[in-house]
């Protein structure tokens, strides 16, 4: 796990997808406290099709011993398979004369992004030079926005999904599910890091002349928040004085109920990878922030996105200070609420677009059919 809940959410949400179209899946985790409410029953063997193991069991081989060969590998995020359970499987080929047995499509599902080395990179074989399993082949599987990449994780169900939950009524009550006291106020959900211009997002919310209820996620959204609010507290102890800002703060909930949280909401705040998917998807206006890295990558990888996005001018200054790009941060401008009905035609166009491509398991299995 590397971002405690992008990396494993979308692992779980491929697996779950998978699953659903009839595969079985092995889902190898070093860490499952997140599965623990993201897929209730999951490590219990509720979910069918997809069995949940110890990423420590995969460099046993007594363990190793009990397991049906896999026909399909899949590493996700970088995470190189144990050698262990390589020389397993390939023990397994040389004691058949690799006649009894295929030896099985080796896939590196990659980073998502919208930079153009995707598509030249896509599908591109990668020989093993060393080890156990010299000579097979891994192939590049990048998950992207174009017709030549791998496309986006899209479950067969999430129009109609969306639909259901767009009838009148369903809004307000998976709100109340969650206890959270609307009264038609403008609904802004808040999934985040810690960027710096939270504080002015606060006052622009209080500040604004129709009322605001800002949905706060569990975990490092909600303390980035207790921070900011400390700081205006602290600065300006009457900032929100007429009270135009509510804040919700929200208990983990299981992933489908993240797209519920975003289809109800009149803009929603996304970090990493699997939420911004998602955003779109839910065709309403979005702040994306970007996983930051050390070398600054994240930046050309933000201006690709926003590209492909098609994004104005108010947008990109936006994501700009949101992301604490410099020469951006600290411009103070009202960027959050003067265009939110530009922002969501903008998603939705880029929604219609992104609609016509084969989604990234139809993708992956066609993929999966060709190499076997």
């Amino acid at each position: 796990m590397v971002d405690n809940l992008g990396d494993i959410g979308i692992c779980w949400r491929l697996s779950a997808d998978l699953a659903a179209r009839g595969h079985r899946v092995r889902l190898w985790v070093d860490d499952v406290s997140a599965l623990q409410w993201m897929a209730p029953g999951a490590l219990q063997g509720d979910w069918p099709g997809v069995q949940v193991l110890d990423w420590a069991t995969a460099q046993r081989a007594t363990d190793l011993n009990t397991l049906a060969p896999a026909d399909v590998w899949l590493e996700g995020f970088g995470c190189d398979i144990a050698p262990e359970f390589i020389a397993s499987r390939a023990d397994i080929t040389r004691a058949t004369g690799q006649k009894g047995i295929k030896i099985p499509v080796w896939i590196n599902l990659e980073y998502l992004s919208a930079e153009s080395y995707v598509e030249r990179c896509h599908g591109l074989p990668s020989p093993v030079m060393h080890g156990p399993a010299t000579g097979w082949i891994k192939h590049f599987f990048y998950p992207g926005f174009s017709p030549s990449t791998g496309g986006l994780l899209r479950e067969p169900d999430l129009l109609e999904r969306q639909r259901a939950f767009a009838q009148p009524g369903q809004r307000a009550a998976w709100l109340a599910q969650h206890g959270v006291a609307w009264h038609g106020e403008r609904l802004v959900s808040l999934f985040c890091y810690e960027p710096p211009a939270l504080v002015e997002l606060l006052q622009q919310l209080a500040s604004d002349t129709e009322p605001t209820r800002l949905l706060v996620t569990a975990g490092r959204a909600t303390a980035a928040m207790h921070a900011a609010i400390e700081f205006k507290n602290c600065l300006e102890p009457l900032w929100n004085v007429r009270e135009a800002l509510s804040i919700s703060y929200l208990a983990p909930f299981q992933q489908q109920d993240f797209d519920h949280l975003l289809w109800a909401c009149d803009l929603n705040f996304v970090r990493g990878e699997d939420s911004v998917i998602r955003a779109i998807w839910a065709g309403k206006p979005l702040v994306w922030q970007i996983y930051p890295q050390h070398d600054t990558a994240h930046y050309d990888k933000l201006d690709a996105f926003l590209n492909m996005l098609k994004a104005d001018d108010t947008l990109k200054q936006c994501l700009y200070e949101w992301n604490n790009l410099p020469g951006h941060a600290g411009a103070n401008s009202r960027w959050t609420l003067m265009h939110l009905k530009a922002w969501t035609q903008t998603v939705q166009s880029a929604r219609v677009r992104l609609l016509e491509m084969d989604d990234l398991v139809t993708q992956l299995a066609a993929f999966v059919q060709k190499k076997r």
